[in-house]
């Protein structure tokens, strides 16, 4: 299949890294991750636990609790606009401008939130302004991982893409702890003081990581592949930047192969670290201790800082496509027995299946994942189409996913197999997802033509 315009690579890409621009991308990288899942784990419990009686009071506690959850599904649903809209002036003006824009927005929002005036307070101006405050943080983090995935693909080694491409996503489990940590510690205090203002600290701490990230951005120099499509641009007498609806229908394919990848990863991420928990907490055999389950977070993430980036590293040696088979197949034969282990009643099971499931099947699916989606696309169009494909199957897949779940779970009395059914049907649709993906290790990423795409000379 061949783009409908003549494209051709403006550069050979550099085999020489600098390694002080490399390791500045890593971190870059990294810092944003965690505050984008900081904020999201701190989000998501203070929208469950405590958001509804401080900004919804007039609602009543189930009203005030539902009001809330939806200020949670706002961000999920702005994030595809904000990875649409930065992702195309990331592709125009260049990454790591867009990279700083969305750190400031993404952590600006979170930590403004710990600001807010409550109901008491303003009456509904709190909710309001909520409101607001929390689709600029989907903005900005619309754009924030595809960017940083962007990023540190095109500053890292050719042969090392999949291994340093995958350091970033550790910043996801690093977040994912520190949030838990410091819920966990917020526990522990009284309810009035909880809920008079210890609940703002969680958010104007993210001001620290707002302050490393952009710091840590100023000092990053362009990408070398955005520079070799600035130079590209400045030789050529037809534009070789792309609108968003150009690369949307040049990569249109490629796009819809991402998310058929992202099905099996982000959907039994969402299954695992959410519908889990409500199931067990639902099951008889673990009444008076179904909190301890959100352990297995805990657990899956302190694995997953180590094996996300050993499939990384395997998909340098062994392929993308082969290593993601892998995990899909992995984790869609997993499901079954896995999800059965719950029924047993015993804690120490579901922080066995959590920690296998997030830790070995998710991961082996979204280490390769890092380096495969920008390896995707071409140079002109990469970060759209990252970005695309990642927050329309984040919606897709991991949105819904609890949601689509936990309206089964009801409807069948809650039988494990729905959960177990569920998951196999999504990791089944990443695993023929492969055998239509193009083999992208190794890939130039100055070539302004898609993965799997004839090159067309001008």
């Amino acid at each position: 299949m061949s783009q409908p315009y003549a494209l051709r690579p403006p550069t050979e890409e550099p085999e020489s890294v600098d390694p002080v621009q490399l390791r500045r991308a890593t971190l870059a990288s990294s810092v944003g991750s965690a505050l984008e899942y900081y904020d999201f784990y701190i989000y998501g419990l203070a929208s469950a636990l405590i958001f509804g009686e401080l900004f919804f009071k007039p609602l009543g506690p189930a009203g005030a609790t539902i009001a809330a959850l939806g200020t949670y599904a706002v961000g999920f649903a702005a994030r595809p606009i904000g990875g649409l809209v930065f992702g195309a002036m990331g592709d125009k003006i260049g990454r790591k401008v867009v990279l700083i824009i969305t750190i400031a927005l993404m952590g600006g929002s979170s930590m403004l939130i710990g600001l807010l005036p409550t109901y008491d307070s303003v009456g509904i101006w709190g909710a309001i302004l909520l409101v607001a405050l929390r689709i600029a943080q989907g903005l900005g983090a619309g754009a924030e991982q595809a960017g940083a995935t962007v990023l540190i693909s095109e500053f890292a080694p050719r042969k090392r893409r999949g291994f340093f491409a995958a350091l970033p996503f550790v910043g996801i489990q690093v977040g994912t702890l520190l949030g838990a940590g410091t819920f966990a510690l917020l526990a522990l205090a009284s309810r009035d003081v909880l809920f008079g203002w210890l609940w703002r600290v969680p958010f104007l701490l993210g001001a620290v990581l707002i302050i490393v990230a952009v710091v840590i951005r100023m000092r990053l120099k362009e990408s070398p592949a955005f520079e070799a499509l600035e130079e590209a641009e400045a030789h050529r007498e037809a534009p070789v930047k792309q609108s968003v609806g150009q690369a949307i229908a040049t990569s249109r394919r490629n796009i819809l192969i991402g998310i058929g990848l992202r099905m099996g990863e982000n959907g039994n991420s969402s299954i695992y670290s959410a519908l889990l928990l409500a199931y067990v907490a639902s099951l008889p055999a673990y009444k008076g201790q179904a909190l301890l389950s959100t352990w297995g977070a805990v657990v899956a993430a302190l694995i997953s800082i180590f094996t996300v980036v050993l499939f990384g590293h395997l998909s340098d040696r062994f392929g993308r496509v082969p290593v993601y088979r892998w995990g899909a197949f992995f984790s869609m034969a997993f499901a079954f027995p896995g999800i059965w282990l719950l029924t047993l009643g015993q804690i120490w099971l579901v922080l066995l299946v959590m920690g296998v499931g997030i830790g070995v099947g998710v991961q082996a699916m979204l280490g390769p994942q890092c380096a495969m989606l920008p390896e995707l696309f071409g140079n002109q169009h990469r970060f759209t189409g990252v970005a695309t494909a990642r927050e329309f199957s984040a919606v897709l897949a991991g949105g819904i996913a609890p949601l689509v779940g936990a309206s089964v779970l009801a409807v069948t009395g809650n039988a494990w197999w729905v959960v177990a059914g569920y998951s196999a049907l999504l990791s089944l649709i990443s695993f023929l997802t492969t055998f239509v993906t193009p083999e992208t290790k190794g890939r130039s990423l100055t070539d302004l033509n898609d993965a799997g795409q004839e090159i067309v000379h001008a």
